[in-house]
């Protein structure tokens, strides 16, 4: 039977003052071989002031360490082993990790939906539209107008999501020219949420800048710039934004990534989160190949001409691309379909991104970097994201993911229809007992 080992095995002497932080780690296992490391080697033991801040900002019960941090151990030179907390939202409290590696987050600005799934997940995210347009200006969500502002909201969220929950704020206006102003923006949300558990979402950019976002605004809302062809700054804005941040010590939420390509260069910007959004491109490869397809069959131009329409009106071709030649438009479905696989096995569940970003960062030199896959809906989503995950070739890199939906989409994937009969059989038995 092997023997378990734990800190308060190594007897060692506890600096003085410290006595009563030490205490809450000191049933914290130890790996045989760090047992053996530190025997002789630690003199006496105590935390860095690292671990006081955390533990006083939290209000952290005695005994007891917070959510959302893991245990490290730092032998100095005067043998003096010192323990601190680290953030890390897969370690539950008192340091065990959480149930699976796999971590769950919410798309949500709304408390009353966030709070029955608050125990469940390690991640929070939100933008401008989840706040303002389904909670802070919907008056069915937003209950007696009690919530006025955004800080507002923040704030409760954070109450209720404890510290054990990081919480991704996007910035209002990436495009503002004042990074002064960005970085206040930042900063009240620094301020409400704590440092450990705030992160900001910067979203890729593309052509849209400061000069022509006011296209996607009014008129027609698209944008007379083809997404292709972006001038380098404007295309480059979001990277050397979340760049900017981290060096003012935030965590980068680094989003809006659709395909497989942007991942390498947006590592670059050493983001704290990249994403895969599923849904949108998925039903738009769909609806080219039906196109594509009934071209194949009719040769009616009147189907590219649609066409053509569909990829103007999603942003595939600049609004002022209504003459483009069709058969360049076909040209251009063809290569998305392909470049998507969304004809195989490997795209044809829209998860092309999902397991090319996860090859990826299994060879990036960025530990702490985690996937989001988010953006789903239907009865397929979901349940596809899963099945991936446990496959063979990615259940290994199942503890850099996070999947994030609305709350009430999740909620949908803990039924069956065998729940509902079951629970007729046993409510029914239970009325005789």
């Amino acid at each position: 039977m092997p023997l378990t080992y734990r800190l308060r095995s190594l007897g060692l002497p506890i600096v003085p003052g410290e006595e009563e932080y030490v205490h809450r780690v000191l049933d914290q296992p130890l790996a045989a071989e760090t047992f053996r490391e530190l025997q002789g080697a630690a003199r006496h033991v105590g935390v860095t002031a690292e671990f006081r801040e955390v533990v006083g900002y939290f209000g952290t019960p005695a005994g007891h360490t917070p959510p959302g941090f893991r245990l490290a151990l730092d032998l100095e030179a005067d043998g003096l082993l010192a323990i601190d907390l680290v953030r890390d939202i897969s370690y539950d409290t008192d340091g065990a990790l959480r149930p699976t590696n796999v971590l769950f987050s919410a798309d949500s600005a709304n408390p009353y939906e966030i709070a029955p799934i608050a125990g469940l997940i390690a991640n929070l995210t939100c933008n401008p539209g989840i706040i303002y347009d389904l909670f802070l200006n919907n008056p069915a969500a937003n209950v007696d107008g009690t919530f006025h502002t955004r800080e507002e909201v923040m704030a409760e969220i954070g109450r209720i999501l404890g510290p054990g929950c990081d919480v991704c704020v996007e910035l209002n206006n990436p495009f503002e020219a004042d990074f002064g102003k960005i970085l206040e923006e930042a900063e009240r949300f620094r301020q409400i949420l704590s440092r450990w558990r705030v992160v900001i979402k910067v979203p890729h950019t593309g052509p849209v800048n400061a000069a022509n976002v006011g296209q996607l605004l009014s008129g027609d809302k698209h944008l007379d710039r083809r997404w292709w062809e972006p001038a380098t700054a404007d295309a480059l804005r979001g990277h050397n934004l979340a760049l900017k941040l981290r060096e003012h010590g935030f965590r980068v939420n680094f989003t809006l990534m659709f395909e497989p390509y942007q991942a390498q260069l947006a590592l670059q910007a050493r983001p704290y989160f990249i994403n895969s959004f599923i849904r949108h491109r998925l039903m738009q490869s769909t609806k080219m190949i039906e196109l594509l397809d009934d071209f194949t069959e009719s040769r009616d131009d009147g189907v590219l001409v649609t066409l053509r329409d569909y990829l103007i009106q999603n942003d595939y071709l600049a609004r002022t691309d209504t003459d483009l030649p069709l058969q360049e438009c076909r040209r251009m479905a063809e290569q998305l379909v392909a470049y998507r696989q969304t004809r195989t096995a490997e795209g044809g569940d829209g998860l092309d991104s999902v397991r090319h970003n996860l090859r990826v960062l299994r060879e990036t030199n960025l530990p702490d970097t985690r996937l989001i896959v988010c953006s789903m809906e239907g009865e397929r989503n979901y349940p596809e994201v899963d099945k991936l995950l446990a496959s063979d070739e990615f259940c290994d890199m199942s503890r850099r993911v996070v999947v994030t939906a609305e709350p009430g989409y999740l909620a949908r994937f803990t039924s069956t229809n065998q729940v509902v009969s079951y629970q007729r059989r046993f409510m029914t038995a239970a009325q005789g007992h």
